[in-house]
């Protein structure tokens, strides 16, 4: 059926992905589909468990770059409706320019929080264009931009350490500090192996911003991060070149300030995703990642796209299963043949009950239930 937003929730039960369109309230504003947006959470103080989004930058259905910054925020849930309130956020000082393939993260400092900026890329400027490089892009200036959304005011740092704009890198913050590893050199065509300690200060006066080179870093772009529990992070995907992908997998474990990132075992990826030239995903939370492979590798339908799920364990969890395995090697009188072993990356399928969000969810759809579509947005067509 259609919907009236861009805008779909996720949802993955026994493996299956269920959809769920969402709503936006009368008074936001338009949020268009971008590609490459830079998002993360903003929440009140580190502890707290109401959060909003933030989206900023990305490529617009037109193909342009915007250097707007939105704030979403949930406002309603229910069985039948989840419902958003869409803001652009003005910004006064100086306001990062359009771009794509950069971060944005949060971090704390003293009771107050600030949002972080960095790296990306952005089209040539206008007036050093030419005919045949009109929509060339080029790496972003490497400055570092600390904003203020309470006041509504941005500054940009200017670090020596940091020499390029690295663009699709990986950023994990914990408390005032920002990790940058990996992102793509256009200028020099080199994933960079430097590892970037960010750390912000918030007095109250004027912040500082502090740059520390590390050594132990990884050479990848668009890797994705996902989160196994406080201090743990697990580092899946990605490419080692412009024709090999990485296949090695990380944890990151974030205490104290200090980083350690040490190899992991690596999944059994399927021989679809072994011998594919490009793959794509996102973190899915606690711990899952969802992958994608164009169809075209499998030599099926070459316009369709083809998702697997990946779920990470951290640490303390491999430490209960090791704990239950030796408990039931010494009670189970159970034939190991009978039972089927759990693979880390299998295939799922989307279903056409988007009904399994709440435990309690057993409505169905009814058209009656909903507010005019007129009022909150665009159209898109969603046909199987």
């Amino acid at each position: 059926r259609s919907c009236p937003t861009g805008v779909f929730l996720l949802d993955i039960k026994e493996n299956e992905l269920k959809m769920k369109p969402a709503f936006f309230s009368n008074d936001s504003c338009y949020l268009p589909p971008l590609r490459y947006p830079a998002l993360c959470t903003l929440r009140g103080n580190a502890q707290s468990d109401e959060y909003q989004y933030i989206i900023h930058g990305g490529k617009t259905p037109n193909n342009d770059l915007s250097d707007k910054i939105y704030i979403m925020s949930l406002i309603s849930k229910n069985s039948k409706k989840t419902t958003f309130q869409c803001v652009e956020k003005d910004l006064d000082g100086d306001v990062p320019e359009a771009r794509y393939g950069h971060t944005i993260n949060v971090v704390h400092s003293r009771g107050k929080s600030m949002s972080v900026i960095f790296g990306g890329r952005s089209y040539t400027p206008l007036a050093q264009r030419t005919t045949e490089k009109w929509n060339s892009v080029v790496d972003c200036l490497p400055s570092v931009f600390l904003i203020d959304f309470e006041f509504g005011c941005c500054t940009s740092y200017i670090l020596p350490e940091l020499q390029d704009g690295l663009a699709f890198h990986v950023s994990v913050a914990r408390n005032d500090t920002i990790y940058i590893l990996g992102g793509h050199s256009l200028q020099n065509n080199t994933r960079s192996p430097s590892l970037y300690k960010l750390k912000v200060d918030l007095p109250l006066g004027s912040p500082a911003v502090t740059c520390t080179i590390l050594a132990g870093g990884i050479s990848v772009s668009s890797a994705i991060l996902t989160q196994t529990s406080d201090t743990e992070f697990v580092l899946v995907g990605g490419y080692e070149s412009d024709k090999q992908k990485r296949l090695v997998c990380n944890t990151i474990v974030l205490e104290d300030s200090n980083i350690q990132i040490v190899e992991r075992e690596s999944p059994d990826w399927t021989p679809d995703i072994k011998h594919c030239r490009m793959w794509f995903g996102s973190d899915m939370g606690k711990g899952s990642v969802l992958l994608g492979i164009p169809g075209a590798n499998k030599q099926l339908i070459s316009d369709a796209n083809y998702f697997y799920i990946l779920r990470c364990k951290g640490a303390e969890e491999d430490k209960e299963e090791e704990l239950t395995a030796q408990i039931s090697s010494q009670t189970s009188t159970e034939d190991p043949g009978d039972s089927t072993p759990f693979e880390d990356s299998e295939e799922f399928c989307f279903s056409a009950e988007a009904n399994s969000f709440d435990v309690d969810d057993t409505d169905t759809y009814n058209e009656d239930d909903e507010e005019d579509e007129s009022e909150t947005g665009y159209w898109i067509i969603c046909s199987t």
